[in-house]
């Protein structure tokens, strides 16, 4: 499995303007850009859905297993998978630190978003 580069990744988790676009159903065309919240922990990047499981872009990563990003002006193809357990502790932490001042934390730490999380990991 591929890893992030250290630099790149640090951008990423600087910066508050990740976008993904999972795969359509044909595993070619890739679907709209949706900005999404992104934190790193333990040089691992992650995302949820705020919505849940019912996020549209999360049933078709889910699906579909990879796509791409755009964020910190970089543009990557990448791979997705579900994550599960006790990394979520740690996953709610980077949220509260990235995002203490935002009215939409409690929702992205709450259970309907938790279930929603997806690693992120570069195919190049």
């Amino acid at each position: 499995m591929n890893t992030w580069p250290k630099d790149e990744l640090r951008q990423i988790a600087e910066s508050d303007d990740l976008h993904i676009a999972p795969f359509r159903e044909n595993g070619r065309t890739y679907g709209t850009l949706t900005w999404i919240w992104s934190v790193v922990v333990d040089g691992e990047l992650y995302v949820r859905g705020y919505n849940g499981q019912q996020s549209r872009w999360y049933q078709a990563a889910i699906r579909q297993k990879a796509g791409r990003i755009t964020a910190a002006g970089m543009t990557k193809e990448v791979s997705f998978e579900p994550v599960e357990g006790a990394i979520n502790d740690q996953i709610d932490e980077g949220y509260r630190r990235k995002y203490a001042t935002s009215r939409y934390l409690a929702p992205m730490i709450g259970e309907r978003a938790r279930a929603a999380t997806v690693k992120i990991t570069p195919k190049d």
